[in-house]
């Protein structure tokens, strides 16, 4: 297929140039988003009488049809092509002749390329990612309402620290994947300026109107210079730091579904259609998705490092490097889609298994701090409450009890303090319950922090 810039070559371009050169096999993904802003390039022509009222309406009903049969299926695209923009010209030509080689007037492959990608990327982020980080803050709401009651050690270090619900627990991935959702929003206020009009980097002399063009495609506004319209690539790196920044909260999420899973915690089961088993061990049950998320991490992240080291030492305005940009961003946009929709359907088919959480809960002392704060709240400081509860801690590790088994008489010689309510004030739902701060594992706490949830569920529509 030809090139629509052979006139200034005598000879074509090599093969092994052209195969290294191409770049249709990754951007022909923005063909409908290459067409549309085709389509409102032609408007504006028409507009200021670049193009007739005929000649518009042929050349948008072309491109209208193109569209349509690529998502029909009933066009191929020609992997011969360059890129996709010069498959979609060429194409156009070949149905409407000439008039088909006016659509380029007053713009660039620079401008062009820039504007598809931020319309493809728009579409990603408000019609994919966001509403799969719905779905899954929504399956974990489920899940965390089902389990308000359900007592399960909490962890610091990985080692056993205090009581709190499983709720609680799945809720802090909430709080997480919500700040996602913003992120994402965030990065849409960068991605919603059109850089169509900026041309080659100093626009035309063409009276064009680049308002115009941007309401047409949906942006708030055109871009405000023409050099960074075609050279900026941070939107696109801010972008890749949310896919990130939100698998890695999904690697931690999975990290923990993994040690759950393990036979010494048993606090999960998955579902069948969500794990493997082994090719040698029959009696292996793995949780190979959850590991599979947290192992395409790493590629998420590579692909955060390449666009950075793509772009930090170019000079303005554009440069050939930036057609690299497009496969690391797609890739991660992919990976991130990908990962949320498998850990919704991970965390709505597992079966948490409550009496394995809560006799775990019961090892460890895991309700020495409110032995303590029992007797603080009795008049003993702080520090001398700590070194005396650690002292009955180790004697109990010693003789192989807990703190529930120590008599009242053994609390009595530790401190006339204690009295019989202690029992009741370090049973593990009085533990949970008394920690009532906001944001806390408490039952009023847990539903104040599912209607936020719930909130953000329907207000983010």
């Amino acid at each position: 297929m030809d090139s629509l810039w052979k006139g200034r070559f005598e000879k074509g371009l090599a093969q092994l140039s052209k195969n290294f050169n191409d770049s249709i096999k990754i951007d022909s993904l923005m063909y409908s988003e290459d067409i549309d802003g085709s389509i409102a390039h032609a408007k504006m022509l028409g507009k200021i009488e670049i193009l007739t009222k005929d000649e518009t309406v042929q050349i948008v009903d072309a491109l209208k049809n193109i569209k349509s049969e690529i998502t029909n299926n009933t066009l191929k695209i020609d992997y011969t092509a360059e890129d996709i923009h010069t498959f979609v010209e060429l194409e156009l030509t070949k149905r409407i002749g000439d008039l088909g080689k006016k659509l380029h007037t007053a713009r660039s492959r620079n401008d062009q390329s820039a504007t598809d990608l931020k319309l493809y990327l728009k579409r990603k982020v408000t019609k994919e990612i966001q509403p799969a980080i719905k779905v899954l803050v929504n399956n974990i709401t489920k899940v965390a309402e089902e389990h308000i009651d359900t007592i399960m050690p909490g962890f610091t270090h990985l080692q056993v620290a205090q009581p709190t619900t499983l709720a609680h627990h799945l809720l802090a991935y909430n709080a997480m994947l919500i700040r996602d959702f913003e992120r994402f929003s965030d990065c849409l206020d960068r991605l919603n300026t059109s850089p169509l009009g900026a041309c080659a980097m100093v626009g035309t002399t063409f009276n064009i109107d680049r308002d115009f063009t941007s309401k047409e495609m949906g942006f708030e506004k055109p871009t405000f210079n023409t050099i960074d319209s075609v050279s900026a690539r941070d939107h696109i790196i801010e972008l890749s730091s949310a896919c990130s920044i939100l698998i890695m909260h999904l690697s931690r999420f999975c990290e923990d579904i993994v040690i759950w899973n393990n036979q010494n915690f048993n606090f999960i089961t998955l579902s069948d259609e969500y794990s493997t088993g082994s090719s040698i061990m029959p009696q292996k049950k793995n949780p190979d998705l959850a590991e599979l998320i947290r192992g395409k991490s790493g590629r998420v992240f590579g692909n955060n490092i390449n666009l950075l080291t793509l772009m930090k030492g170019l000079p303005q305005s554009y440069n050939k490097d930036m057609q690299e940009d497009k496969e690391p961003i797609f890739d991660s946009v992919e990976t991130v889609i990908n990962s949320l929709v498998i850990m919704s359907e991970i965390i709505i088919t597992s079966t948490f298994n409550k009496e394995e959480m809560l006799n775990s809960a019961k090892k460890g002392f895991i309700n020495a701090t409110d032995c303590s704060d029992y007797l603080v709240n009795k008049g003993m400081p702080f520090r001398d409450a700590y070194k005396l509860i650690g002292s009955l801690v180790a004697d109990c590790v010693k003789n192989d009890l807990t703190l529930e088994d120590v008599s009242i008489e053994e609390y009595k010689k530790l401190s006339n303090l204690f009295e019989s309510d202690i029992y009741n004030k370090i049973d593990l739902k009085t533990c949970v319950n008394n920690r009532n701060t906001k944001g806390g594992p408490s039952k009023e706490a847990l539903l104040t922090q599912i209607c936020i949830c719930k909130e953000f569920l329907e207000n983010k529509q």
